[in-house]
């Protein structure tokens, strides 16, 4: 799949743009603070329907207007797709051909994409929060539901979290309420759970090989899943509704105390080994780096094999923060299979025969020329 064609209304620095662009590699160049980042952000948001700098909405929105507007057209290998997302204050409509969609996560999916920034980095040796956010947007991008999901979850994990702050204020009448929305969360907690375990499976598969070609062979990188709750890949999922119980039952004193559900993929994380040692504790800047561009070469793989067409890829002024060899395998790897979106201030220095091969945008206090 490919982006054709983007139009902005009042997003971020931009008043009006129309662009269109071609199934290559497309290099936005502009100083710093002009736009570039916004440009590919916008495309980041027309396809997850949130940014990947900030959760607050409304900082997507030109100062003193309204409502912000991407609009896209996409290019399948077997139809075109018109997309639109509207954000304002009430919040955010979505379009697909022009129908509106009742439901985020049945527009989420409609165009899939893979962010490289120098943040993803952080993936590594970053909080579990920002490994967790980074499963849950990829396994929302192939399975729509999963997002319907998540988002039930954090509905029901808030209020129970609330009953626990007030628990002893009324234990007989809550202890009944607790255990109605134990049951909700174990309940979805466990489908959530079991897709993650299966989505870094398959993650793995996609990874380790391309990782063992960045290290020449002589390294070996294995993901693992680290639960809150004692289950593995291979439990039934009968089994994982009764861990999940037993967990429950065992914390539910220090949870009141607390006031705070402590257990539930909303504590979950995930580590990286190479060769057997933790990365994020013994590993060099080097193997967390090219640790990161597996991941992120291994999620277009993934896609590809999940949806049967390659994802768009999104590098936000990262090939910077990458040594020559590194750069040269992202950037092979990519050629002519991959619509690829770049941003830097400049391609000096960058002596690749794709970038040369690029289609290039200027930008400039949120103009664009196309040359």
């Amino acid at each position: 799949m490919f982006l054709t064609e983007l139009s902005l209304t009042n997003y971020r620095n931009y008043k009006k743009t129309r662009l269109s662009f071609e199934n290559k590699v497309n290099v936005i160049l502009g100083e710093n603070a002009q736009g570039k980042t916004n440009l590919m952000e916008s495309i980041y948001v027309l396809a997850i329907a949130k940014s990947h700098r900030t959760s607050r909405d409304k900082e997507l929105i030109k100062w003193d207007e309204e409502y912000a507007k991407i609009e896209g057209r996409v290019q399948k290998r077997m139809s075109a797709l018109s997309l639109e997302l509207v954000i304002s204050n009430k919040g955010k409509k979505a379009k697909v051909n022009s129908l509106e969609q009742k439901k985020l996560s049945s527009y989420i999916g409609s165009l899939n994409v893979v962010m490289f920034a120098p943040e993803d980095l952080n993936l590594v040796k970053g909080s579990p929060q920002v490994r967790r956010r980074f499963i849950d947007i990829e396994i929302g991008q192939v399975m729509p539901v999963y997002m319907h999901d998540l988002n039930q979850y954090h509905h029901i994990l808030q209020q129970r979290n609330h009953l626990l702050k007030q628990y002893n204020r009324s234990p007989e009448k809550n202890k009944v309420m607790l255990e109605i929305l134990t049951t909700q969360l174990v309940e979805i907690a466990v489908k959530i759970t079991n897709r993650r375990i299966h989505f870094l499976h398959l993650l793995q598969n996609w990874a380790e090989p391309i990782h063992k070609g960045i290290s020449r062979g002589l390294e070996t990188l294995k993901i693992q899943y680290n639960p809150s709750v004692d289950v593995s890949e291979d439990i039934e999922l009968s089994k994982m509704v009764e861990v999940y119980y037993e967990k429950f039952s065992k914390i539910k004193e220090k949870e009141i105390d607390r006031g705070i559900t402590l257990a539930g993929p909303h504590r979950d994380d995930m580590q990286f080994f190479v060769n057997d040692k933790d990365v994020q504790v013994y590993g060099s800047q080097g193997q967390q780096r090219t640790t990161a561009l597996s991941i992120k070469l291994a999620e277009i793989e993934l896609i590809k094999s999940e949806v049967g067409e390659y994802p768009i890829l999104l590098l936000d002024d990262v090939l910077s923060e990458l040594d020559d060899y590194r750069q040269s395998h992202l950037l092979n790897t990519i050629q002519g299979k991959v619509q690829t979106f770049v941003t830097t201030t400049s391609v000096e220095g960058i002596d690749h025969e794709t970038l040369k091969k690029a289609a290039k945008f200027y930008v400039t206090a949120g103009g664009v020329e196309n040359s």
